[in-house]
């Protein structure tokens, strides 16, 4: 099985446990605010769906967004919507993705994100499964950095330090897991090389900006202040 269909069985699962858990609130729940600011719980379901319908777009060759300003309206006008509306389009809109992504095809092209981002389309499934996984987090209803499956925590934090490495605002960093897994980052920006170390799920808080990494250890410096996403 080819890395991006296991993807793809992870984004099944990981949408799954978000829409039981999501089953479970109350219909107060989803005018509440998110751990994102601005956004209520609303804003992240609809956003959810949306990047859903976004990435099927990139699979087949269209634009991700027809505009930020549509994408931003999108969400704005889905929002407010009943948790029974949310949890159907959340459904559905995450099935036509999976069905999108069943079609054969040339996993190797290059595809376009928004903001003209350029990728490999074997790299979609992963990019779904990290949102329906973080937001899954910055939802604020239970699931925690701690619940989040090991290989996507190791998977995302690979991702996250070779987004910031070399860039300009970062200093060398040097990062290491309790378990013994290490990574490299920074280095655009002169200083001196610090040494950041935790738990995998503090250090992918850190990185992705949902902790201030007040639970790491630092040595050489400061905690670099990391760039928002």
């Amino acid at each position: 099985m080819s890395d991006h269909v296991r993807d793809l069985e992870s984004v099944r699962g990981a949408t799954e446990r978000l829409l039981a858990a999501a089953a479970l609130w109350d219909k107060s729940t989803v005018p509440e605010p998110s751990r994102l600011p601005g956004w209520t719980r609303g804003h992240v379901l609809a956003h959810l769906s949306r990047n859903a319908d976004a990435l099927r777009n990139v699979l087949r060759g269209l634009p991700m967004y027809a505009s930020g300003e549509i994408r931003d309206r999108d969400i704005e006008a889905g929002a407010p919507r009943s948790l029974a509306e949310h949890l159907d389009d959340l459904r559905t809109s995450g099935e036509r993705f999976l069905a999108e992504a069943a079609v054969p095809a040339d996993w190797s092209r290059t595809v376009e994100l928004r903001g003209g981002v350029t990728d490999s389309a074997f790299h979609l499934p992963f990019r779904r499964w990290a949102e329906v996984e973080l937001h899954h987090v910055d939802l604020g209803t239970g699931y925690e950095l701690e619940d989040l499956p090991e290989p996507f925590v190791v998977r995302e934090i690979d991702f996250l330090t070779e987004r910031f490495g070399r860039h300009p605002q970062v200093v060398s960093t040097s990062i290491r897991a309790d378990d013994g897994r290490a990574w490299t980052t920074g280095g655009g920006k002169e200083g001196p090389v610090t040494g950041v170390g935790g738990p995998a799920p503090e250090l992918l808080g850190w990185l992705s900006g949902r902790r201030d990494g007040s639970a790491l250890t630092v040595e050489g410096g400061p905690l670099p202040v990391l760039p928002p996403l």
